[in-house]
């Protein structure tokens, strides 16, 4: 379950939401935008930006990073990330604050000394979901948020509890997007399930709805691509033998379309070399 772009998905609908979490929002949150951002030498890939009004000067930005499994270098990676975009744009932005969304403190690194001073002011805030209480006393949006931890066995009653809440308490189109993400949600959860099968669990139509598609989409291209990487590793191997382990990594790590591509132009390679000089190129 790929919870961290369910998690930016919730962003892009409601980019307030971020500050829901927080106990000191800034007073202008509803004026706040929801972006991803790249910053080279060295390039980094920022997956949560929140960038404030351009029309009130410089003010706020807050990097939002969602992390449901343990990366012993979290860290070091996102204060790097933060200080260097922070750095490139400082005549935007008068200070920075990132928030760091877990499921739980048993997910976050072991070695938090080299930054105790940031961990311990007020400019890093450390969110655990499963600890921000029962998920019917908690503001719509974020009990969304709190479904993606939810034990499996509970999963199902809570969500059907989010969609009669939506239902209730939000009007059209609004409600909609709070159903869509609450689908995806469980589409993820469940993706072992067919349609009708979710339908049943969550005692909702869906009706192919865009989430829906994107989901079973993603599915597919996920499926083609594990299949295209099979395929030209085999041709590889037969063509040149053995592949050593990080030219088999970087295979892997082709997007498609270039996958499709050194389908086709393996057949001109006649040593290894050959494929490292297409890779290098």
């Amino acid at each position: 379950m790929r919870r961290d772009s369910i998690f930016y998905k919730l962003f892009q609908q409601s980019p307030t939401l971020l500050f829901e979490l927080l106990t000191n929002p800034p007073a202008n949150a509803q004026a706040y935008r929801f972006d991803s951002v790249a910053v080279k030498e060295p390039k980094f890939e920022i997956d949560g930006v929140f960038l404030p009004p351009e029309d009130e000067g410089a003010g706020v930005v807050y990097f939002c990073e969602v992390q449901f499994q343990k990366d012993e270098q979290l860290y070091e990676r996102i204060f790097a990330e933060s200080a260097l975009y922070f750095y490139r744009n400082r005549a935007r932005f008068s200070d920075w604050q990132a928030v760091i969304i877990y499921p739980s403190r048993s997910t976050e690194q072991s070695n938090l000394h080299p930054h105790r001073t940031l961990l311990k002011g007020n400019q890093v805030h450390r969110v655990y979901l499963d600890e921000l209480g029962d998920i019917r006393q908690l503001p719509l949006w974020v009990a969304v948020m709190v479904l993606t931890t939810v034990e499996s066995e509970q999963a199902p009653e809570s969500a059907r509890y989010l969609l009669a809440r939506t239902r209730q308490e939000v009007s059209l189109p609004a409600s909609r997007a709070i159903i869509e993400m609450i689908t995806t949600i469980m589409t993820y959860r469940f993706d072992e399930l067919s349609r009708a099968e979710v339908e049943s669990m969550l005692d909702i139509t869906l009706k192919e709805t865009r989430v829906y598609r994107e989901i079973k989409e993603e599915g597919r291209q996920e499926g083609r691509q594990e299949a295209t990487v099979n395929l030209v590793i085999r041709l590889l191997t037969k063509r040149l033998g053995e592949l050593p382990q990080d030219v088999c990594s970087l295979v892997s790590d082709l997007p498609l379309s270039e996958l499709e591509e050194l389908g086709e132009d393996l057949l001109d390679f006649t040593s290894l070399a050959d494929l490292q000089a297409w890779l290098e190129a």
